[in-house]
Parts: structure tokens; C-alpha cells; sequence
């Protein structure tokens, strides 16, 4: 009988990894594993807190304790970092949002006999998972999964719908997409719906972009202190917490900087938490967000001054950012390739980078390096809870 094998690691995908190579689902850091692929639960093995789990593709690593977690989401980063040749000077503590405090979630629905299904589809499918929970989830959008699925049992489609949800300031917002409003009818039915769950905001979206039929009161998100108004599907951290401690990071990294220039800003979720003793330039290609930016800035008093501008057609150039004295990025999956070279050739000598993609930021942090920035700080970021997605955020300096 061969004796059997320790998983050693979590692969990208979440399997679990021995020694040897071999890949194992369902495994973490610490299991066994038998010559028939047995899986033996070692010290870092829990009981998955959701009954819908391996159905569901929402998660991939319930049965991950916070240790094996972390490990996870730490090595995930280094990892990419070192790929690129980089090793940081600064390693900080992994954060990882709770349970419950996600704030946005994109769910599907469709009607089926005697009722409908909502909730994520399945890994690798299009079948949809219909949630009886969701422990990621804040309680206020978990407790609408059952009033949305008897709204669309009522008055949905027979085809599928998308919705979307946000936790703003007001309460929820829902925006549902490929559902028709036929008629009086279902349009009266949709804003009682709306009245009675005290949604902030409802919106459809029938072929031609979001269409907003309930709002008593102008949706807000609060922003570094700042209430900010929320255009419908504008960007927001997955978490309040992971925000809050990222935009803490780069707080500290950029103390003394009085001329900041935030690129990608969107709503401008770091530049009002920098903007106490500073000015910040708010840099953002999307309309909507760039105009929410600009006129919770001039509410506020006017220390963030917002651009309207793609910088992946029209990057910053270092004339323009030499004006800095540092400058934050928190661009999408792809990356900045674009901007992140010009600002190699630029004198700036602090950038803090938030990343949602560790392979796009190690490829731009190979560039910074390749102009004399090295990596001083980075923290590892899991606020999606028990999946895959991992995110950063970093300190440049030269």
C-alpha cells in the first residue's frame, strides 16, 4: 500500500496540489490523499457553510478554513509577483472580508414550471442554482432572493433574466435585465414590488440601457465620508471592509503627497478617502461615474477635481504627471499597460496600484521595475470570499 500524499497548495482554479504535481478538487493545504484519490480532511479542511456548494459557481473554496485561505490568496499574489522577478520588501497581512458583507451580486433568473430559479449559475454551465442561501452575501440582499423569485415567478419572461444588486446608502438597488414591461399591468406590479421590499431603486433594462421606474430619493454611495450619487451598474468595491482597508494602505503609503492624481477613479472611491490636506485629480473614462465624481466634489468642497478621459487611448503623459507628487491607478482586469509606460517614463517616485487581476499587475509592475521602482509594500486582498478572485494593493517607490 503507497502512502499517501500531503496537499502542499491551492492551484489558481482551486484544487488542491501534492508534491508530485498530482491535481486534486475538493483538496486543501494539509489533506491526504490515497492512491485512489480518497481525499483524507487534514487541519485546514471545514464543512462547507453553504448546502449549495460544488453545485453552485459562486464559490469554489468553502471547505478552505481562513488559514488555507489566506494562504491561498497570499500565494496567488507573491506568486505573479515573482514570476516577473519582483520580491517585495514589504509583505503585509492578507485581509479577508467576513461572511455576509458583500455588497453587489449578479444573479440569474428564470421562470420554470410552478415557479422560477434564481441565483448563479453553475461552475462551467449555464444551469442556474436556485439559492435557499447565499452566506456571502449581506443579509439585506440575501433576504430579497425570495421576494424576487416569486416577482418573476408572477411576472418574468420565459427567458432568462439578469439582476443585479447593489447596497447603497438608501437601501438596494435592482436592476433587472432582459425583462420586458408589458403593459400597465406588469408595470404596476414592478413598483409595488419596489414599495413593499423598500428597494432605493429599481431599474429595467428591456434591449435599450438601464430604465429607472422607482427612486423616492436620489441613490447615493458614501465615498471617503462623501455621499456620491450611484448611476445604475456604476462600480463599487465587492465589500465596504476590503475598501475601507485598502484605501487605509494607501493613506499611509501616500502621506505627504499633496498632489495626487487618481487614474481610474471611477465614482472616486480613493480620491475623497485622499483628498483630507490634498488636492487629487479624479481621472475617469465612463460619463456617468465621472459626472457622479464631479458633482459630489463640488458638494464636498472641492478638493477633488475630476477628468473626463479614456487612459487607454489617452494615457496621462509624463508631462502631465510630473506635476504629482504621487499617483494612484486601480484600473480594470486588463491592466494599464499604456498608462503604466508612461509613467515608467515620467519622474513620479511613489505609485500605488490596486489590482483585481495579479497577472496584469505583475506585467505592469515588471515595467515600473525596469524603470527603478521597487515593490516596497503589498497586501493580498480576498473580498471574495471563498472564490478565486483575488485582488491587491501596492507600493511603488524609487
Amino acid at each position: 500500500m503507497s502512502t499517501p500524499e500531503p496537499i502542499i497548495r491551492l492551484a489558481a482554479k482551486g484544487d488542491g496540489v501534492t508534491a508530485s504535481g498530482r491535481h486534486v478538487a475538493g483538496a486543501v493545504t494539509g489533506d491526504l490523499i490515497d492512491e485512489s484519490g480518497v481525499v483524507m480532511p487534514g487541519p485546514h479542511h471545514q464543512t462547507p457553510p453553504c448546502r449549495h456548494f460544488s453545485h453552485c459557481g459562486g464559490c469554489q473554496l468553502q471547505h478552505a478554513d481562513d488559514a488555507a485561505l489566506g494562504g491561498f490568496v497570499t500565494e496567488r499574489v507573491v506568486n505573479a509577483a515573482r514570476g516577473q522577478g519582483l520580491e517585495p520588501t514589504g509583505l503585509l497581512p492578507v485581509h479577508l472580508s467576513p461572511p455576509h458583507t458583500r455588497r453587489r451580486a449578479g444573479l440569474h433568473a428564470l421562470r420554470v414550471a410552478g415557479g422560477a430559479v434564481l441565483g448563479y449559475r453553475e461552475g462551467g454551465s449555464h444551469r442556474v442554482v436556485d439559492l435557499a442561501e447565499c452566506p456571502v452575501l449581506h443579509p439585506g440582499l440575501a433576504a430579497l432572493i425570495g421576494p424576487l423569485r416569486q416577482f418573476v415567478t408572477a411576472h418574468g419572461p420565459k427567458a432568462m433574466v439578469g439582476i443585479d444588486l447593489t447596497l447603497a446608502d438608501q437601501g438596494i438597488e435592482a436592476s433587472l435585465s432582459h425583462f420586458p414591461l408589458e403593459g400597465l399591468g406588469p408595470t404596476e406590479a414592478a413598483l409595488d414590488f419596489a414599495r413593499e421590499q423598500g428597494l432605493a431603486r429599481l431599474s429595467f433594462d428591456q434591449g435599450y440601457g438601464p430604465e429607472t421606474i422607482w427612486e423616492p430619493v436620489p441613490v447615493t454611495v458614501t465615498l471617503g465620508g462623501v455621499p456620491v450619487g450611484l448611476p445604475p451598474g456604476a462600480f463599487l468595491q465587492a465589500t465596504h471592509d476590503a475598501e475601507g482597508r485598502m484605501a487605509a494602505d494607501a493613506g499611509a503609503w501616500l502621506e505627504g503627497a499633496r498632489m495626487v492624481a487618481d487614474l481610474f477613479a471611477g465614482l472616486g472611491t480613493f480620491a475623497f478617502a485622499l483628498r483630507e490636506g490634498r488636492k487629487v485629480l479624479a481621472v475617469e473614462a465612463d460619463q456617468a461615474a465621472h459626472l457622479a465624481c464631479k458633482a459630489a466634489d463640488a458638494r464636498a468642497g472641492g478638493q477633488v477635481l475630476a477628468l473626463h478621459r479614456d487612459l487607454f487611448r489617452s494615457p496621462l503623459q509624463p508631462a502631465e504627471l510630473n506635476r504629482f507628487d504621487a499617483v494612484l491607478l486601480d484600473p480594470p482586469r486588463a491592466g494599464a499597460r499604456a498608462q503604466i509606460a508612461e509613467i515608467a517614463a515620467s519622474t513620479l517616485g511613489r505609485v500605488v496600484y490596486v489590482s483585481c487581476n495579479p497577472s496584469s499587475w505583475a506585467r505592469d509592475a515588471a515595467v515600473l521595475a525596469g524603470a527603478g521602482f521597487r515593490l516596497t509594500k503589498l497586501r493580498p486582498v480576498g473580498q471574495f470570499r471563498w472564490s478565486t478572485h483575488v485582488e491587491l494593493v501596492s507600493l511603488f517607490e524609487r
